[in-house]
């Protein structure tokens, strides 16, 4: 939040929080493209901001270990196929930072086609902004709820039951134009399709 509003100085604690938590781990997986985003894209300009040589070789060698969740599934542990059971109508939407800063592509589509008794549907218009952004929905609210509501527009044009994307955020913000409109549409994390089976359904937990 610092970073993207123009705070660095502010930023700066939490940069160097960052390595003293997670310097000992070979991997650091984060279920948000927009938070493994700002840790490998913006941590290591903030670090040279200060001039501190030390701390820019302990974010330049932390940064690579940083992985959103379907990058480290699909090209760290190659794995496709979680196992898990999802029997739903289901649409995903690609967010901003996943899409344009990460370039996870379509790792996030791989994981969800493997997933059992699942019907997955493209999403028109999928690269399109949510409208989210961040403090962006605050300061642009009304432009924020336009792109919103295109987004929904173009989501129950699938009559999909669910839609799927990887970052809370824009789930958060799509959901709440879809509960306004009574779409009857659910969201869902990525992980959390993932990680339902038959014995332990993630619907169960959205009624």
């Amino acid at each position: 939040m610092f970073t993207n509003t123009g705070y660095a100085d502010e930023a700066m604690p939490l940069v160097r929080a960052f390595i003293d938590v997670f310097d000992s781990y070979e991997h650091v997986v984060a279920p948000s493209g927009s938070c493994t985003g700002s840790v490998r894209e913006q941590h290591l300009m903030l670090a040279r901001r200060t001039g501190d040589s030390g701390l820019v070789r302990e974010v330049e060698a932390m940064t690579p270990r940083v992985h959103e969740l379907s990058e480290y599934l699909v090209d760290v542990l190659g794995v496709t196929d979680v196992g898990s059971y999802f029997p739903h109508r289901v649409t995903y939407h690609p967010t901003c930072h996943s899409l344009r800063m990460l370039r996870v592509g379509d790792k996030p589509l791989q994981l969800l086609r493997a997933v059992g008794g699942i019907t997955l549907v493209d999403l028109p218009e999928r690269e399109e902004c949510c409208g989210f952004g961040g403090t962006f929905a605050m300061k642009n609210a009304d432009v924020s709820v336009a792109m919103g509501s295109d987004k929904a527009r173009h989501i129950r044009e699938t009559d999909a039951e669910v839609v799927v994307a990887s970052d809370n955020s824009c789930l958060t913000h799509i959901g709440g134009i879809l509960h306004r409109q009574r779409a009857g549409v659910r969201t869902f994390h990525l992980a959390e399709v993932l990680a339902s089976t038959q014995e332990d359904p993630a619907w169960s937990s959205h009624e």
